[in-house]
């Protein structure tokens, strides 16, 4: 059998906006990576192709242009681990299912212990990870060593490698192309995406969503699906709804170009930072939220100054690369740390929000549980743990710390 042909996932596709209908089976709000996989997989899994994904700004354009692009599925909690590790094994075959490629490099994820409390959380994540069959496993020091020949790991140094957790099916992917990939593929099956269409607010019959006001006019709508990060609160609000989230700017920055020296995903909680070396050869690095409230999408000179002595204190190698470029996404965050998918508290409406540092590795995994729970109207199986109605009975799933660095 001939190899399927893998197109460049350009966006050449992305035509002048779509005019949207009057009417719709299923309203997506948000055209990030989750709002477009959830509507590649209505289409392809179910055969509901009357989908309009509503985007404010231009596809892909908020957390998806401003993610880190690490995947990886050694989450602590048995919820977590199997909604993380169903949407790794469609990563892992991602590229032939969307006939284009989206850059997906399993290079694996290093996450560093430096003391003993360290080491005994992450061995604690490694059995868990067994136990719930993600690969996962031990590294000693020298194992690391191997590994990562440039990484600090010497005796005298301030915050000596004790060890490390190692996922080796875990990696990166190029964001924006997974972004196009998706689009085109919904596209190519009906599917309007209509850039330019702020959802300004919702009409409502009793309990149920019919429609959206928007800048573009009214739009009628069989079901409605909330899936614009940063921006859930807010539009939850319009339909009375208050969400227990808030939104945090997200910090990362890119070096130069440099020539290919760090083979894998490095992590530190400890020193907080994580480091990767995308496929053109820039360093991306970063950690997690900032503390305060916000909605910034830029840098903020005290926490990139933090992320790079950090970057340094493990690879000093590393001082004389000049920053490139730094920015902000913003992402919802529970207090749990966990996300929100599932039914809002109307009949046909759907919420998929609060990933905080978890959304882009999520995304063909959520797409899939997002569109199979509006498709049958009930929760997939997945995703029913992280039910809103979770924080009226207690049932939290607390990935707060649990699953090493933010990312």
């Amino acid at each position: 059998m001939n190899e399927p042909e893998r197109l460049p996932n350009l966006p050449e596709f992305l035509w002048a906006d779509a005019e949207p209908k009057s009417a719709y089976d299923v309203i997506i709000i948000g055209g990030g990576g989750h709002g477009l996989a959830t509507a590649y997989y209505l289409a392809k899994n179910h055969g509901i192709t009357n989908v309009a994904v509503l985007e404010r700004g231009w596809l892909g354009g908020g957390n998806m242009a401003r993610n880190t692009t690490i995947i990886r599925s050694n989450y602590l909690w048995d919820e977590s681990a199997a909604i993380y590790e169903h949407s790794l094994k469609l990563w892992e075959g991602l590229e032939d299912d969307l006939g284009c490629e989206v850059l997906f490099s399993q290079r694996g994820v290093l996450n560093l212990a430096h003391n003993l409390g360290d080491v005994r959380e992450a061995k604690r994540r490694v059995n868990a990870n067994q136990l719930n069959g993600v690969d996962a496993e031990w590294l000693t020091t020298e194992e690391v060593r191997k590994l990562v020949p440039i990484l600090n790991a010497s005796d005298d140094v301030r915050y000596p490698v004790w060890g490390a957790t190692f996922q080796p099916r875990a990696g990166i992917a190029k964001h924006d192309w997974v972004a196009w990939g998706y689009a085109r593929g919904a596209h190519a099956m009906g599917v309007d995406i209509v850039q330019g269409c702020e959802v300004l607010d919702f009409v409502t019959d009793g309990n149920r969503v019919v429609g959206v006001e928007t800048n573009r006019g009214r739009i009628n709508a069989g079901r409605t699906a909330l899936c614009a990060a940063g921006h859930s609160s807010g539009l939850a609000a319009k339909l009375g709804v208050r969400l227990p989230v808030q939104s945090h700017p997200l910090q990362a920055l890119v070096s130069e170009l440099l020539d290919q020296v760090l083979d894998t995903v490095v992590m530190s909680n400890t020193v907080h930072v994580y480091v990767s070396q995308a496929h053109k050869g820039e360093l991306v690095m970063g950690a997690g939220i900032d503390s305060y409230i916000g909605y910034g999408q830029r840098g903020s000179f005290p926490v990139i100054e933090h992320q790079m002595a950090a970057a340094i204190e493990l690879f000093p190698i590393f001082a004389r690369a000049h920053v490139l470029r730094t920015w902000a996404g913003i992402v919802d965050v529970c207090p749990d740390a966990s996300p929100i998918v599932g039914h809002l508290p109307l009949d046909n409406a759907f919420i998929n929000c609060g990933w905080g540092t978890g959304g882009f590795k999520a995304t063909p995994g959520v797409g899939w549980v997002y569109a199979d729970t509006i498709a049958h109207d009930r929760p997939h199986e997945l995703g029913e743990p992280f039910a809103l109605t979770r924080f009226e009975h207690g049932s939290l799933i607390d990935e707060h710390g649990a699953a090493a660095v933010a990312h």
